[in-house]
């Protein structure tokens, strides 16, 4: 149960880590399933999800070589998404803002994991508008429409 918002500032700054840096591909970005092999920081992680039901899907994920993350990025769709992710503890809420660089560079997302779809939560005041059901924002998306093509 994923919520990803826009932010309306660079207020989040001030309650944030140091940012953790990642590189991602899509060995699959079909909908039905998607394979990513993602290295975190110096960690590689591989992750299955299954298609979207509103905003829960199921989700597979296992640490891999770093080494064996690093090839299967060479084989993943281009471009590769680049970004710094920051976790930012708000109220009793992890967010995690996702600032890109690359192809992508310019666009910063904010997302929520909860326990529920139903789940109430703060809003913290560096949140702008959802975009939790629009595609374009889905990192899948990102391969094929990057964020420096939109207008």
């Amino acid at each position: 149960n994923e919520r990803k918002f826009l932010l309306k500032n660079d207020n989040w700054k001030a309650e944030a880590d140091n940012g953790t840096t990642i590189k991602q591909g899509y060995l699959n970005s079909n909908k039905e399933r998607t394979v990513r092999v993602r290295i975190y920081g110096n960690q590689g992680i591989l992750t299955i999800k299954g298609k979207n039901n509103n905003i829960t899907r199921k989700e597979f994920e296992y640490e891999i070589p770093l080494i064996e993350a690093e090839q299967m990025l060479i084989l993943a769709e281009q471009p590769i998404i680049e970004k710094t992710r920051f976790i930012v503890l708000h109220g009793n809420n992890t967010w995690e803002i996702d600032v890109f660089e690359g192809e992508n560079k310019g666009l910063v997302v904010a997302e929520i994991e909860l326990e529920s779809e139903n789940q109430t939560f703060n809003i913290p005041n560096w949140i702008s508008k959802e975009v939790s059901l629009d595609e374009k924002y889905y990192n899948a998306s990102l391969i094929a429409n990057p964020f420096k093509n939109w207008d």
